[in-house]
């Protein structure tokens, strides 16, 4: 019954949502979005250690010897270390140098900027064509243009607060981050779709009434999800530490998803209401 009565007063919860979403952009727009090394270009480097070392001396060790300071070090324990540095291409010889008596080289990649350009390339239309796909599929699904567009509006707002995570927390746009803030699209929609389906499609019981049946699914779909993805971040940060990446995706998902709670159910939500009791429908 509260809840109810909540969503009897829903236009003031659609601005919710979108504050958060200008705030977003406002982030990503002071302090932009970091690049992967295959995005952005340089060197990763797989290290056996010999000896033991820490984070901040390896990263001395390497950012004196290079004369750099992007330097980055992705995981370490008491065997492996991998080194990310941006910036021009490492010499390996040179490299090998300055670890030498302390780690040896597993691997050694360096990616040029011809690479990364058509990397970030790819991952740009990537992002559009997924875009593109989705607001197609929506609207062949639903056919009117108010539902469709709040569809697309709660995925786009999803990703913009899913990438201002990332810049507040340091995460790089890279493949694997990409491939997150994918399956964060085709989640959105999912949640979004159940939620106009549920309203638009159904006749029995209200607006309200059809919006919290649609809800109690949708909210223990997102809450099972988000707990796995801590769950993964939490084992990966304990126990895994050398797999940086899954961390990376999952911290993606949780942001996102977390986004879509309140998108989906405020805004998206909201839009729908006002929509269905303008006499339109």
């Amino acid at each position: 019954m509260k809840l109810e009565k909540i969503f009897e007063s829903y236009k003031p919860l659609i601005a919710i949502p979108i504050i958060i979403t200008i705030i977003a952009i406002v982030i990503l727009a002071v302090n932009g979005l970091n690049q992967g090394i295959e995005l952005e270009g340089g060197t990763i480097a797989e290290l056996q250690l010999q000896k033991p070392i820490d984070k901040a001396q390896l990263d001395s060790m390497i950012s004196s010897g290079l004369g750099t300071d992007e330097v980055d070090i992705k995981s370490i324990d008491a065997s492996k270390a991998t080194v990310e540095i941006g910036g021009g291409e490492i010499d390996v010889i040179k490299f090998s140098g300055v670890v030498n008596g302390t780690a040896s080289i597993l691997g050694f990649r360096t990616v040029g900027p011809v690479l990364s350009a058509a990397a970030l390339t790819q991952v740009y239309w990537a992002l559009a064509i997924a875009f593109i796909f989705m607001a197609v599929t929506i609207f062949i699904i639903f056919r009117n243009l108010v539902p469709s567009m709040a569809v697309i509006l709660a995925a786009l707002s999803d990703i913009i607060i899913a990438l201002a995570g990332m810049s507040l927390l340091g995460i790089p746009l890279s493949m694997a981050s990409v491939g997150a803030l994918l399956l964060l699209i085709g989640y959105s929609v999912d949640t979004d779709v159940l939620l106009t389906t549920r309203v638009l499609k159904r006749r029995e019981g209200t607006i309200t009434q059809r919006a919290l049946d649609a809800m109690k699914t949708g909210l223990t779909m997102a809450i099972t999800s988000i707990v796995a993805m801590i769950a993964l971040y939490i084992v990966v940060i304990l126990l895994i530490p050398t797999a940086g990446v899954l961390a990376d995706i999952a911290a993606v998902l949780i942001i996102g998803l977390t986004a879509d709670v309140l998108i989906t159910w405020l805004m998206n939500l909201g839009i729908l209401r006002w929509y269905m009791e303008s006499g339109r429908r």
